[in-house]
């Protein structure tokens, strides 16, 4: 049976160790860990079949896009409590206007707004709160720009748990936020900015005996890895060129990294897609570390987007980042809040819709293939995060006027004043 392990990512310790305990960092360094396995032999055409059978099944474990791929997530315990909401399963859908838009590109979007919260932290969540329950963990806690804070109250609730979440007054937006409430957890509104609050909860969690579900929980990259396996499984296993991810504290990308590079390394993949990572301009550290070639990480104490998803100045995995994008021979691009709400808009005109975050991907591939460093008619494949309805005052700020967008008139209540109001806003449109 195929066994897992934590080791620090670290080249200078590098340190294996016990998988039965839950550190969130290096025993030894302070270093960020890893889940590793030693995994039993793998046929990957005999697993393919198996995993595509179990669609079919009404198994409640089956029916999770995580744990439908359990070989490649055994960090739990044979018989052990699966904590699942049937994550996963979301459309990978064609968008031929946003390609021919971005430069002529075959594009295809991954849509992880899809999951039953909205957003792609339901894959991570699903993983680390089962393995909380398996280690009969009451309290769970995060810090988060709102879509980890509507997930992990989601699985807690569904656990049995109960959920405290630190979030940056005034600075989330107000769905994410009612989300976390109406799944009832405790929501301290604390600092200005993400970093502010996740710096105080690593502070106060040990005292508090917390356990902790950010991305530096490496139980939770495992969910989020099977977001690839998923994607190359509808695309028959047939990797694309570039997968293009928006960049906020970067475990998502980290797990994307690291899914490819087991995929690979077990035989389900021959070539490796190169990863590109987006930030939002005022919130571009890792960007601005990579382009300037620094060694250690040139943080944003003042991260400023209305991209609010990826509003992070700190990336806790930056270095998980990093190493991906070495992995696959990747890199990484930033774009303006109006490159951002371009993007948007374009995007909705192929019926697609998401939060602005999400929409830096796209925005990022307009920009590389201008700059030459994605080819045209390249496959492209775009991960959206989060769903359009995960940021209603972003919508109602940028969409309620003009021709591209929607447009929001107020009439009277008598006929000729309809007719007025609708022929003039009919020919404008």
């Amino acid at each position: 049976m195929s066994s897992a392990y934590l080791q620090c990512i670290e080249e200078s310790c590098g340190r294996r160790q016990d998988a039965n305990e839950d550190p969130h960092a290096c025993a030894f360094c302070g270093g960020l860990l890893d889940v590793k396995y030693d995994f039993d032999p793998i046929n990957p055409k005999q697993l393919r079949q198996t995993w595509r059978q179990r669609r079919l099944s009404d198994d409640p474990i089956d029916r999770s896009g995580v744990w439908r791929f359990r070989e490649l997530v055994p960090f739990v315990d044979p018989g052990a409590k699966i904590v699942t909401l049937s994550e996963g399963f979301t459309p990978l859908v064609e968008a031929p206007r946003a390609g021919s838009w971005a430069g002529a590109v075959q594009l295809t979007i991954k849509h992880q707004g899809a999951n039953l919260t909205g957003s792609f932290k339901d894959l991570g969540m699903t993983a680390c709160i089962t393995r909380a329950l398996s280690r009969g963990v009451c309290w769970v806690a995060c810090a988060s720009t709102g879509n980890t804070s509507s997930s992990m109250a989601a699985y807690a609730t569904r656990a049995g748990m109960k959920a405290l979440l630190f979030v940056p007054f005034n600075q989330i937006s107000a769905a994410k936020l009612a989300q976390a409430l109406d799944f009832g957890a405790l929501v301290v509104e604390v600092g200005d900015n993400f970093d502010a609050a996740f710096r105080l909860l690593l502070q106060v969690a040990p005292e508090l005996g917390l356990y902790l579900v950010n991305s530096i929980n490496p139980f939770r990259i495992e969910g989020q890895k099977t977001i690839v396996v998923e994607m190359l499984e509808q695309r028959g296993w047939l990797s694309p060129d570039y997968i293009v991810v928006p960049g906020g504290n970067l475990g998502n990308s980290s797990a994307i990294g690291k899914g490819l590079r087991e995929l690979k390394d077990l035989g389900f993949i021959e070539k490796i897609p190169r990863l590109v990572i987006v930030q939002a301009a005022g919130a571009s550290p890792f960007y601005e570390t990579l382009r300037t070639g620094a060694t250690d990480l040139l943080a944003v104490d003042a991260p400023h987007t209305e991209a609010s998803a990826i509003r992070i100045g700190h990336p806790a995995n930056w270095k998980k980042a990093r190493r991906a994008l070495d992995w696959v021979g990747g890199f990484c691009e930033s774009v303006t809040d109006e490159e951002i709400a371009q993007a948007k808009c374009v995007l909705s005109q192929d019926g697609i819709a998401c939060e602005p975050a999400s929409a830096a991907t796209l925005a990022g591939v307009y920009k590389l293939v201008q700059a030459g460093k994605i080819e045209r008619n390249s496959d492209v494949v775009c991960v959206l995060t989060g769903h359009q309805l995960k940021d209603t005052d972003y919508i109602m700020r940028h969409r309620t006027a003009g021709k591209e967008g929607g447009q929001r008139i107020h009439v009277e209540a008598e006929l000729n004043s309809l007719r007025r109001e609708l022929q003039r806003a009919l020919l404008e449109k």
